[in-house]
Formats: structure tokens, C-alpha cells, sequence
């Protein structure tokens, strides 16, 4: 199973961007995904995640400025980001929850390779 993730880039402060991460693979079912980012000298931290069924939830910070979505037909999770600040720089990874086979005994855990978001002041 593989996470790619894509659409980061340069922005200027206030400005959008829209992430995206697709997996693919032997998958059966994907359980939870998710959005992490990490800043230099910082760990990395959950700003949103969301369940198969689209419930969402948001770090307080991100909250009303991103927006984490899910197409379960193609796999993919998004993130809508809005109002970027400087202080949201940092390199975006995805994560998702998968059941590669009914006959798997338990989900793993996967990471996307990150991509990096540079918001200028």
C-alpha cells in the first residue's frame, strides 16, 4: 500500500491551497484518514483527520480555515487550506488506516512521503 500525497507549494500569506493524497494498492477498506504536519525544530502534529463516514475533526488552530475531505470511491483525502499563515509552513503528510485484506488479521497505519507548504509573509 502507498500514499501519495500532493499540491503544496508557495503561497502568500492569506492565500489557498488544496492537498490531496491518494493510496493505492491491495486495499480492502480504509478506516480513518488523516492530515499531519511538521515544522523545523517542531514535531509533527494531527491538524485534521476524518472516518470513513466524514466525520471530521480539526487542531484549533486550522479550525475554520482548513477543511479535510474524503472520496472514498477514489481513495483520496483532501485538505482545503485557507487564510495560510506563515506560521502553517511546514511539510503536510497524510496517513490513513487500511485494511489491505478481509482476510488480514488487523488495519496498519501508512504515511504519505509529505509535501511542503511554504507560506510567505
Amino acid at each position: 500500500v502507498q500514499l501519495q500525497a500532493s499540491g503544496g507549494g508557495l503561497v502568500q500569506a492569506g492565500g489557498s491551497l488544496r492537498l490531496s493524497c491518494t493510496a493505492s494498492g491491495p486495499i480492502f477498506s480504509i478506516n480513518f484518514m488523516a492530515w499531519y504536519r511538521q515544522s523545523p525544530g517542531k514535531e509533527r502534529e494531527l491538524i485534521a483527520d476524518i472516518t470513513r463516514s466524514g466525520t471530521a475533526k480539526y487542531l484549533d488552530s486550522v479550525k475554520g480555515r482548513f477543511t479535510i475531505s474524503r472520496d472514498n470511491a477514489k481513495k483520496t483525502v483532501y485538505l482545503q487550506m485557507s487564510g495560510l499563515k506563515p506560521e502553517d509552513t511546514a511539510v503536510y503528510y497524510c496517513a490513513a488506516n487500511i485494511w489491505s485484506r478481509p482476510s488480514d488479521d488487523t488495519s496498519q497505519d501508512y504515511w504519505g512521503q509529505g509535501t511542503l507548504v511554504t507560506v510567505s509573509s
